[in-house]
Parts: C-alpha cells; structure tokens; sequence
C-alpha cells in the first residue's frame, strides 16, 4: 500500500509540473488554442470578423496560436458561449449586446430603441471615453471585452405590413434575451418571446412567433425573407457584437501575444465596421430581389410615431443604465 501510495504521489506531482507551464503563461511549446464560437453565418459580418481574424493571427503568431472558428451555433448559443468562457471551453465568442445585461445594465443602452440615429452616431459613442469604459464594466464577473463589431440596424417583419405602432398590437415577436427588448414591444402592446437565433426560422415558419427584429445580414442569410411576408425600414435599433474573452485566459498569455492580438483586434475591428454598412444594403436588396417579401419603406411621419411610442423605454431603464451613459449616447447624434 506504501508503493502505491508513493507511485501515486509522484505521478501527480508530474502532472503538476507538466500543467505548470499553462497555469503560469502558456510557457510549452504547443500552440495556445482560441476557440472562436458564434451563431451566425460566415457570410455575415460577425461571421467574416471571426474567419479575418483567425486568418491574421496564423500569420502574424505562425506556430504560437491557433484559432478555431465555430460558427452557426456549432458550439453554443450566444447564452451557454458566457458559461463555455468562464470555464475555459472556448476562449473568445462575440454575442449581441443585448445577451449582457444578466452580466451589466450598462450595455442596455445599445438596446433602447431609436436612441441612436445612424451607424456612425453608434459608432462615434463607442469611441469615445464613456464607450471604451463599457468594454470593461463586466470585470468583476470574470469577463473582458475586447471591442464592438457592428452588424446593422433593425428592421422589423411580421405577416401583415407594420407602418404604424397599432399594427403590431396582439402580435408575438421574437426578441433576444433582453429585458429592453421585452419591455420595447410591451410598450406597442405586441408579445414578445424570448428564443434562441438557432430557433427563429422554424419559429416564424410554423407560427410560435408572428415577427422578429432583425438587421439585413441577419435576415437574409438565415433566410428569415422565406417566411416572413412584409419587413419595414424602421431602423429602431442597433444589432452589435462584443468581441469577449475571459480574464483568465486573457490574463494567461505572455504580454508579447496579447499585444499582437490587441493589435489585430483593432485592425479586424475597423474592417468589420466598414464593411458593415455595405454589407446590409446589399443583404436589403437581395431580399427585395428575391421576390419572396415585401419590404416597406416608412415615411418620417410614421417613424416618428414608432419613436413616439417607444421612447417611454428610455426612461424605464434609465436608472439601470445610468443617466450619464444615456446622456453620452444621445449626444453622439450631434
């Protein structure tokens, strides 16, 4: 028994030297592995961002890191990918914003409807000082954001044209886990259901939901158009990303990697959000080629309505959020 015990001593303790590397800065020579999962297609911006920066790590970190794209909830949704984070499964995902809010209530100001004017009003808070300080507003729970990536603004459908608020009275819509979103359709008297992206297209094709809020990417690489009869221009909201890792992992590589990714973050960032805009107006007039929808141009009469109707939602979580974040937000239209 003293042979056992003592053999089983010192196999552990080889294993403790072997790990030691790891726990202290992946200091062997294999390749540090990122794991890299998303839910949607490749085609979408999201989904070039992740296969861009896979591309420009192998090359710049050839035989240091390797990157693993996961793409189309081929790992997890966007809510089990925080979980995957934290214990180490996958090592960086991009969820929408609206999937933090369990995490922070900051990051419910990019959920509050019409807030924004434009892409570059989004995109102009994001830089600023109040912006940047919202990448790391979830530390103390373990996580790091590394930064924004746009996807587009969101249009909604349903099968009966949706010009005014009163049109999407009694019906169910499809919106992320978000308490804003929630919140936004209660306030045009519709019934909003909360489901994962992976469930939306049967949930729409057999009719568990009447609508969704989508933006252009979205809509037509996972087909939404085939089964939704009218979408309407309302832009009422932003569909973003965050790009996130853990602190943990994060905190494990040597200083030199994480400055080249910190590097490469940056560059894929800007190319993402370029391409963004271009991206959705092209996605919008594939669907309206497709024939298969109507898409509805609102007039400022009736957008003016939707934003009228909708406003109250600011001032339900403007506590939460803090006024001071809305405020900056709201003066990044100017």
């Amino acid at each position: 028994m003293l042979k056992y015990i003592l053999g089983l001593s010192l196999v552990m303790l080889a294993m403790t030297g072997c790990n030691k590397g790891d726990s202290e800065g992946h200091t062997s020579d294999k390749p540090i592995t990122i794991k890299f999962s998303h839910v949607v297609a490749e085609s979408t911006p999201k989904g070039i961002g992740a296969n861009r920066f896979k591309e420009l790590v192998e090359q710049r970190l050839e035989g240091r890191v390797k990157v693993e794209v996961y793409p189309n909830s081929q790992l997890y949704d966007d809510n089990k990918v925080m979980e995957a984070l934290l214990l180490g499964d996958v090592q960086m995902a991009a969820p929408s914003l609206a999937k933090f809010g369990k995490y922070t209530k900051k990051l419910q100001v990019f959920d509050l409807p019409f807030l924004f004017n434009d892409l570059k009003a989004i995109e102009k808070f994001q830089l600023d000082e109040t912006g940047r300080d919202l990448l790391g507003s979830m530390s103390d729970t373990g996580y790091r954001g590394l930064a924004y990536w746009h996807n587009g603004l969101k249009q909604m459908s349903a099968n009966k044209p949706l010009r005014n608020p009163e049109d999407a009275k009694g019906l169910k819509f499809r919106i992320q886990q978000s308490d804003v979103l929630q919140v936004q359709f209660e306030q045009v008297e519709a019934s909003p259901q909360k489901l994962a992206f992976a469930e939306v297209y049967n949930a729409l094709q057999t009719g568990v939901v009447d609508g969704a809020e989508n933006p252009w990417a979205n809509i037509y690489s996972k087909k939404f158009h085939e089964v939704q009869k009218y979408f309407s221009e309302t832009n009422h909201g932003y569909l973003g990303y965050m790009l996130v890792t853990s602190d943990s992992f994060w905190n494990s590589l040597p200083e030199d990697i994480r400055t080249e990714l910190d590097a490469i973050i940056a560059e894929v960032t800007a190319e993402v959000n370029e391409e963004a805009y271009k991206l959705s107006m092209d996605y919008r007039q594939k669907v309206i080629d497709s024939g298969r929808t109507e898409v509805l141009p609102l007039t400022d009469e009736e957008l003016a309505k939707w934003r009228e109707a909708m406003k109250p939602v600011w001032a339900h979580f403007e506590e939460e959020i803090g006024k001071d974040v809305v405020d900056a937000a709201l003066s990044s239209n100017e």
